[in-house]
């Protein structure tokens, strides 16, 4: 990153990983609340992780020309999963008599990844653009938010077990904000 150290590129990378991983941790959060289970707390957090790698990598590896556009639309599609998630977490909460079937595997954990990791893309362009350590970036954006979603997941899980029902709508309702936050307050 132009003319800093590696100490200096080091820190400044690891309170960027800091802040995108706090969306994981936030979304983790809401996302415990649906009493996973250690194993699939374990691989969410895993797979959360490599998106957390891939996605600035190939904003990296795309530059500057295109991030305008293709930043906003990995944002708004990020946004709208996560919406749709929580508004069916509290559909399915509040209405139904069924327990939540909205499960974290398969291609809803690819999808639940990638809007978790959407803005990472953003700043993946940018860090690209000031010619920041490729290695580094993507080790410090995967291991970071891999163990704050595992935090937000655990923690998360605690919730449920202490408020139930109510701690599902809590969830649904956290998943709803960050969903809102991704699409109408990204600076983007």
């Amino acid at each position: 990153m132009g003319n800093f150290s590696f100490i200096d590129e080091l820190v400044t990378l690891s309170l960027m990983a800091s802040a995108l991983g706090l969306d994981a941790f936030s979304v983790g959060l809401g996302m415990g609340i649906m009493n996973l289970r250690l194993r699939q707390i374990f691989k969410i957090g895993l797979v959360i992780g490599i998106f957390h790698v891939v996605m600035p990598l190939l904003g990296m590896l795309i530059g500057f020309a295109v991030s305008d556009t293709f930043g906003r639309v990995a944002v708004i599609v990020g946004g709208t999963l996560i919406l749709g998630i929580g508004f069916h977490m509290m559909y399915t909460t509040l209405f139904s008599k069924e327990k939540n079937k909205f499960s974290p595997s398969g291609i809803g954990l690819l999808l639940f990844a990638f809007s978790v990791s959407a803005d990472s893309f953003s700043v993946g362009i940018g860090l690209g653009m000031f010619g920041a350590r490729t290695g580094l970036t993507i080790l410090l954006f995967g291991l970071i938010s891999t163990i704050m979603t595992w935090a937000g997941l655990i923690l998360g899980r605690k919730v449920e077990q202490q408020f139930g029902k109510f701690g599902e709508l809590l969830g649904g309702t956290f998943l709803l904000f960050f969903g809102l936050k991704l699409l109408f307050f990204s600076k983007l």
